[in-house]
């Protein structure tokens, strides 16, 4: 039942090794690597203390929250797949208690926070919550055993109703729970000694954290109050609608304040956006509310239940004008002093002097943030006994971890600081550890340095530039140095794809850093994308934010991702935002297409952000011969967000489903673009972003191209888009940006998060390798600084634009399109006709086909469609070695 992990090399070569057992270890579930890390959005990690990881090297693994045992003695880790016990003495796991050694299917899997720890009758016990189940499992000081299970039904028309954080009281002698219900818009109260449910009663939308404070509760809403009837600025959340903003992001934040003996609402408190954890003084007389969104806490009154103060907890606020600090996650010291914030974003925990408004022991007034303790990547939960802190990271360090090779041919060697490296194997973006930093707390001097870290991490000597002006006469340039200055491009077009990794197409390129034992999809199959690589610039370093397409999107529409995104990774309770439809997922200060639009840019959308509805039943080959015989393809594209359905192409159909072939959107693309071409004057939209999503494939799901037919279809498409641009009258002045949306679905010896970008030019065809560290941040920075536009968040606003992959002479001969080598209809066999491994994975391609893109096992997609190209050649994750973990 126990794992060994073996990693390999970022920029260096990690050695780790942790616990992944059901029972007790001596392993430390520690490791050794070497600070700084790099995440894949300009910022570098150097956490304070030590770091525990943990979790199954098959999967995603996170660290959500921490809680300590009564007597200080455990620490309980509350992971995605699995409850860690760890002793506080010398911070080693000594248990680990696995869901699915437990619980079946999708149960098998926590929610976003909460592990707290009761003392009943003697004995101690762990609570925490499932998607439907509260759990409670009894600890005897050496291992874990679930007793008991309090199962929840979810509300009509919603699919899980995901309880969360709780507050246990006893009272007549029995213990309550007053518990959260995420997804039920519910608090419901619990008598665990006779398992009845007391009281169940409505809050707001989607609440999340819980306290009680002089005898009342205090309720966090992440999508605040309930919209007054007629309300029209709303938009939709999963199973409701919610306040927005302009941009279609939620507009309200709100405390429910609960008669615990009843349940009623007693007050409601307006917050910051997306409020998350709530805690209490020591002495109940003040409320702390972390406002995700808002990059703020609200201190509530509990004595008039008015808000006391609101205390900004952004990073370097005196120079630092943008959003996006993210506080998810709350402690209070003792003595009520010091209020201790988790910046998800920052990665940082913010230490706050309160003053007295909000309950400091102090002649100071107004509260201070008196520093930042630098913690690995998005910090959570916080759990603090006396003068030590332990932090659950979210994303720990990164995907990092690495299958062993067997084979020469995995063990490639690549130059960081003009030194060799091996990579040792291959990374995939799902395979990660959990992580929670453990140390002890800082005087003032230390926490002086430590706050220089952090901002040193964040990249916020960056910012400096933005206050730099616009120069009078300064010559068009590709990308200007300063925003206003005037570029020589007057046109964006940004083609989003989807799921690769640069080895997985790009492998088998010599002049750059590929592994051609990695590549799946080579020049065979994508001739278009090897030729604008290799012919125009070649970006052997570039990487995609996130690890799914649900961050993806965000990442590549809005440059950053926000704490309702992060704290659902591997779950996706409530929606997984792969097409933008979820009002809580979206940042508050927009996308952008809204910073162009405020900017008095012409933007036009293809698919992106959208759904394609259609009710004539047709499969991919009926939609194939109708584009091929000119038959019309009718549909309509819905979108949540008002403002994209006023710019959205009518003609261009989204991307929810397989059926569509890419050639059909090249073709809807190329006749608006001559449409363009007939009207007087430069007409041509400046900004167009554009979903080319086929290379996601379907698997070998019958009844759908192959996956090497589908990634095809895909680069022919992109030729065309190309080649036609660059046909136009516009291309002179016209630079096209392609990013695929994640890295996930697939292998790459570098890096988890390395993927394919193309920068594609008169001005970029330089046959150049650049090798810089860029990433999707990067790419959209550079856009605003072509088009004029200011930063969006602090992601873009700290982002390196990319300066080098331009150059001052242009060459402006037209791109010629490849055609394709495989045939575009080049089908996946009948069921009829397979056996064995074959059957088994078209059954298991068909059955994800059905659900929503990316709703099926990643992992075992992309064994599916390596089995399909490579067939008899390993897969990488064979390389892991012996495995008798039953975790798989």
């Amino acid at each position: 039942m126990k794992r060994i992990y073996i990693l390999g090399v970022a920029a260096l070569l990690f050695l780790w090794g942790c616990a992944n057992s059901n029972r007790k270890t001596n392993q430390t579930g520690t490791a050794k690597l070497k600070y700084p890390v790099a995440m894949p959005y300009n910022k570098v990690l150097t956490p304070a203390g030590k770091q525990i990881f943990f979790g199954d090297s098959a999967l995603e693994n996170h660290a959500l929250d921490v809680a300590l045992s009564p007597d200080g003695k455990t620490l309980a880790v509350e992971g995605r797949y699995r409850v860690v016990f760890v002793n506080r003495a010398n911070n080693k796991i000594v248990y680990q208690l696995v869901l699915r050694h437990y619980l079946k299917g999708r149960k098998a899997i926590n929610t976003y926070s909460g592990i707290t720890w009761l003392k009943d009758n003697g004995k101690d016990y762990v609570f925490w919550s499932t998607r439907n189940d509260l759990m409670q499992a009894l600890w005897n000081g050496d291992s874990a055993q679930i007793v008991a299970t309090y199962h929840f039904a979810r509300k009509k028309g919603v699919s899980a109703s995901i309880p969360n954080e709780m507050v246990i009281k006893y009272e007549k002698g029995d213990p309550v729970v007053y518990l959260v219900l995420n997804g039920n818009d519910e608090v419901a109260k619990i008598n665990i000694r006779n398992n009845k449910i007391l009281w169940q009663r409505p809050a707001g939308l989607a609440p999340y954290g819980i306290t009680m404070a002089r005898g009342k509760l205090y309720v966090s809403n992440w999508s605040g109050a309930v919209p007054p009837v007629g309300d029209t600025a709303t938009a939709g959340i999963p199973w409701e609608k919610a306040q927005v903003n302009r941009f279609g992001a939620v507009s309200s934040g709100t405390v429910s304040v609960m008669d615990p003996k009843t349940g009623k609402i007693l007050y409601t408190i307006k917050t910051g956006l997306h409020p998350n954890k709530v805690v209490k003084s020591p002495d109940g007389r003040f409320v702390y509310v972390a406002n995700g969104n808002s990059d703020n806490v609200t201190v509530i009154d509990t004595k008039t239940d008015q808000v006391a103060e609101t205390i900004s907890v952004r990073l370097n606020r005196e120079k630092n004008p943008y959003f996006g600090d993210s506080p998810d996650g709350l402690a209070i010291s003792a003595d009520g002093n010091r209020l201790y914030v988790a910046n998800g974003m920052d990665n940082a925990v913010a230490v706050v002097a309160l003053g007295s408004k909000a309950g400091g022991k102090t002649q100071q007034s107004i509260s201070r943030v008196l520093g930042f303790i630098p913690t690995a990547a998005y910090p959570a939960g916080i759990a603090l006994k006396g003068d030590t802190m332990t932090v659950a990271n979210i994303e720990g360090v990164g995907s990092r971890l690495t299958v062993k090779s067997k084979n020469k041919a995995f063990r490639t060697f690549y130059a960081v600081n003009g030194k060799r490296h091996s990579t040792a194997g291959a990374y995939n973006s799902h395979r990660m550890l959990a992580c929670v930093s453990v140390f002890p707390l800082p005087d003032s001097a230390k926490l002086q340095k430590y706050t220089q870290q952090v901002v040193k991490n964040n990249r916020l000597t960056r910012l400096a530039m933005l206050d730099l002006l616009p120069r009078k006469n300064v010559k068009p340039v590709p990308v200007p140095q300063r925003i206003g200055e005037p570029s020589v491009f007057k046109h964006v077009i940004y083609i989003i794809k989807e799921n690769r990794t640069y080895d997985q197409i790009l492998g088998d390129v010599k002049k750059g850093n590929g592994d051609a034992a990695l590549c799946t999809f080579g020049e065979k199959i994508t001739p278009n994308i090897h030729r604008l690589a290799t012919q125009y610039v070649l970006l052997d370093n570039y990487k995609a934010s996130g690890k799914c397409s649900s961050e993806g999107h965000v990442w590549t529409d809005a440059s950053m991702v926000t704490d309702y995104i992060e704290k659902n990774v591997r779950a996706w309770f409530r929606s997984y935002t792969h097409v933008l439809y979820d009002a809580m997922a979206y940042p508050k200060t927009g996308f952008l297409w809204d910073d162009a639009l405020d900017h008095g840019k012409s933007v036009r959308i293809y698919g992106e952000a959208c759904r394609p509805v259609w009710n004539t039943g047709e499969n991919w080959t009926d939609i194939y011969h109708d584009y091929l015989t000119g038959k019309p393809f009718r549909f309509t594209n819905v979108t949540t967000i008002e403002r994209v359905r006023g710019v959205l192409s009518p003609i261009y159909p989204g991307y929810d489903s397989h059926k569509i072939t890419d050639q059909l959107r090249a073709k809807a693309f190329i006749t608006e673009l001559k449409a363009f071409e007939k009207m007087p004057g430069d007409a041509l939209p400046d900004l167009m972003i554009v979903a080319l999503p086929d290379d996601h494939t379907a698997g070998t799901a019958p009844g759908f191209p192959t996956p090497r037919a589908m990634v095809a279809d895909n680069d022919a498409a992109l030729g065309k888009i190309v080649e036609a641009v660059s046909k136009s009258r516009f291309w002179k002045n016209t630079v096209i940006f392609v990013t695929e949306d994640d890295s996930q679905s697939g292998w790459d010896h570098v890096s988890a998060y390395r993927t394919v970008g193309l920068v594609v030019s008169p001005y970029s065809k330089t046959g150049k390798v650049v090798s810089t560290d860029y990433n999707q941040t990067s790419l959209i920075r550079t856009i605003e600084q072509i088009l004029g536009l200011p930063p969006m968040n602090i992601m873009d606003a700290s982002a390196r634009p990319m300066f080098d992959v331009f150059t001052d002479k242009p060459d402006v001969t037209p791109y010629h399109a490849v055609k394709n080598n495989i045939p575009l209809n080049e089908m996946n066999p009948a069921l009829r006709a397979l056996k064995g491994k074959q059957k088994a994975y078209a059954q298991a391609s068909l059955k994800m086909a059905k659900l929503d893109i990316d709703g099926g096992d990643d992992d075992l997609l992309n064994r599916i469609v390596w089995f399909s190209v490579k067939r008899n050649e390993p897969y990488p994750a064979r390389y892991a070695g012996h495995d008798d973990d039953d975790d798989d």
